[in-house]
């Protein structure tokens, strides 16, 4: 059953999802900033879940796709929470996580907190700590003063959002300056023509990772959302490298 559904957070917040049942490690995806479970790559590995008899989960962050709430209120924190709460509710045994851009934070921080659960990770132009090296002096001073910042969006019409107390937590939740408690497989993607996440970032996140079974794949020609076909097929390859169990 993958119609989609809603999840009730102790507080009463609703979170949208799709559930593939099957056989484990189930593999969850993590969207990344403004982004949802009906993007190209989700809706992907969702498929290929499906004809692998694969268990899998997709899930919007609350003010986000098919959730309720308001975007201006989203946190690392708050949707690490949502993350954790559905996977401890709808998903027994390991797990194997995938995480866009910010969706490549929240992985590793959501992968910490599942510890023996955690089987593998798969980040796709992953971005931890992009609260630091994403800004420059004068959008961190207003965003410290409480201010929402605009940027150009290459991606829609309408500018980006980030708001105060979104960067605020997310500076607290830093991770690359120190090693990552995580022991399972990791393998990390990235187009080296990415214009929002410098693929160095891989690398230093292969660094901080306290696993030996770490592998960057770097793709010459491949941008930020690596969503062409032959960016698919390897996510997809990659996804199914992982151990099965």
């Amino acid at each position: 059953m993958t119609d989609i559904q809603h999840h009730t957070m102790p507080d009463g917040r609703r979170v949208a999802f799709r559930l593939h049942p099957g056989p484990g490690p189930a593999i969850v995806f993590l969207p990344g900033y403004m982004s949802d479970m009906a993007g190209g790559k989700a809706t992907a590995v969702l498929d290929w879940a499906q004809r692998n008899a694969r268990a899998c989960l997709l899930l919007d962050y609350s003010g986000c796709g098919e959730s309720e709430g308001d975007f201006a209120d989203g946190t690392l924190s708050r949707w690490r929470e949502e993350v954790l709460e559905l996977i401890h509710a709808k998903v027994p045994g390991p797990v194997i996580l995938v995480g866009s851009s910010m969706g490549g934070w929240l992985m590793l921080l959501v992968g910490e907190a599942l510890g023996s659960r955690l089987a593998g990770m798969v980040g796709i132009a992953a971005a931890p700590d992009f609260s630091d090296w994403g800004f420059d002096e004068a959008q961190k001073a207003d965003l410290r003063d409480g201010r929402t910042i605009y940027e150009e969006n290459p991606y829609g019409p309408e500018p980006t959002p980030t708001h105060a107390k979104f960067w605020q937590d997310a500076e607290r939740l830093r991770l690359l300056g120190r090693t990552l408690a995580i022991d399972c497989p990791v393998r990390l993607l990235h187009g080296q023509r990415d214009a929002d996440v410098p693929w160095e970032v891989s690398l230093r996140t292969a660094g901080a990772l306290r696993s030996d079974d770490v592998q960057v794949t770097l793709v010459k020609d491949g941008d930020h959302r690596l969503s062409r076909e032959q960016d698919i097929a390897l996510l997809l390859r990659t996804v199914a490298s992982l151990p099965n169990q």
